[in-house]
């Protein structure tokens, strides 16, 4: 259910199933009040079940018009999926003591309009998400514990149930689960796709998940973050906190974050990414074509290579100029890249406010813009993407586009 697209009655694709809103009433099968839906821009809208015309394998359609208030769970409710996956609970005539873990749970039409949770498939506990024997498939009514808050509840399962999201819809997931709910499944991830995670999430997720890390985990965890996110996120923290945890990193990995944290950041220096496409002039195109083709490189990032002198780690050798990506496309593999230079983008310095930063991008027409100091030296780029975060309203990610739900 989790990703299901949800389509409007002319068959246009609105957005997709993030959760299922039940109302728990003990042993007798739980009425289902509707689906958390997620429409565009990462707005969570609630959809009832009274307007639900149809759910088949790979859609589910409604009728009518759909609410576009921002959902908000009401006290009497629980999410299917961000509450009750994982639970451990008690099976009727078991003996000994076995302990069994919701695995997944499924939904019945019983009337038109009326559909209530009927069956609950459980592993035994312990096993987690990737050793799924021994699973059983019971009625509702022969499961007990839910409703129950447990302080060892398991977050495999929904972790499972996300695995496929991009780590900006993620980031979303987890913003709108229950805190205690949020901090266990984020703390189940591994370190590079919670780096990947806190990067899409607003200040206040940021820091309450930093803070609940050991700190040589949250120091980890910020080395595989992008350098001006972990920038941000340090400036963010306590001073104390950030030092602690700039000690834990790795010295190369904690130098150009303390270069980042010496500027304002509503400065290019504070905007700008310390690890942009770096290539000497002796390079080839084909060269600067295999490095930018790397899964892990953000679309801005990869649109235009900087060429310097050696070293060609930041701060850099001399700037020469840039390389775009669709210059490097119509040009033969063995070309030099110190031949397909644009020397016509003027660089910008690290204290340029983010005015200054906005109309460079503007004149130019580019995704990113080089950052250079007084001596020429490449410090970095900012990338169209860092001038949006900083242009748009504070809480942004967590408005969702300041929707609420009725």
């Amino acid at each position: 259910m989790p990703g299901t697209p949800v389509f409007d009655p002319a068959g246009d694709q609105i957005g997709r199933v993030r959760d299922v809103v039940v109302a728990l009433r003990g042993r007798v099968p739980p009425p289902v009040h509707g689906f958390v839906v997620e429409v565009q821009p990462r707005r969570r809208v609630f959809l009832p079940i009274t307007r639900v015309r149809s759910i088949e394998a790979g859609s589910l359609i409604f009728s009518g018009a759909i609410n576009m208030r921002r959902f908000e769970l009401r006290a009497t409710e629980t999410l299917v999926i961000g509450e009750m996956l994982d639970l451990e609970v008690e099976v009727s005539g078991e003996t000994g003591g076995k302990r069994m873990r919701v695995h997944d749970l499924a939904m019945e039409q019983v009337r038109p309009s009326d559909w209530q949770l009927t069956k609950v498939a459980v592993i035994k506990a312990g096993r987690g998400f990737r050793r799924r024997g021994e699973t059983r498939v019971l009625d509702w009514h022969e499961v007990a514990g839910f409703g129950v808050i447990q302080a060892d509840q398991d977050a495999a399962a929904l972790i499972a149930a996300f695995e496929s999201l991009r780590a900006a819809d993620l980031a979303s997931a987890l913003h709108s689960l229950p805190d205690k709910r949020r901090s266990e499944v984020a703390l189940a991830l591994d370190d590079e796709r919670l780096a990947d995670v806190l990067e899409e999430m607003p200040e206040r997720d940021q820091i309450d998940i930093v803070g609940r890390l050991s700190p040589e985990r949250a120091a980890d965890v910020l080395e595989a973050m992008d350098p001006d996110d972990a920038a941000d996120l340090l400036q963010d923290l306590p001073g104390h906190q950030a030092e602690a945890l700039l000690a834990l990193m790795e010295p190369s990995e904690a130098a150009p974050l303390r270069r980042l944290l010496t500027y304002d950041e509503n400065t290019a220096g504070g905007m700008m990414t310390s690890e942009p496409v770096i290539f000497p002039p002796t390079a080839t195109v084909a060269d600067a074509l295999a490095h930018i083709r790397q899964r892990d490189l953000t679309p801005s990032i990869a649109a235009q290579v900087y060429v310097t002198r050696p070293p060609t780690e930041t701060p850099s050798g001399t700037y020469l100029g840039v390389a775009h990506f669709q210059r490097l496309l119509r040009d033969p593999p063995s070309t030099l890249l110190g031949r397909v230079l644009d020397e016509s983008v003027d660089p910008i310095r690290p204290e340029f406010v983010l005015s200054e930063v906005a109309v460079a991008l503007a004149n130019y027409n580019l995704m990113a813009v080089p950052v250079v100091d007084e001596l020429g030296r490449l410090l970095g780029a900012v990338t169209v993407d860092d001038v949006l975060d900083h242009l748009l309203p504070a809480d942004w990610r967590e408005r969702g586009g300041g929707i609420h739900r009725g």
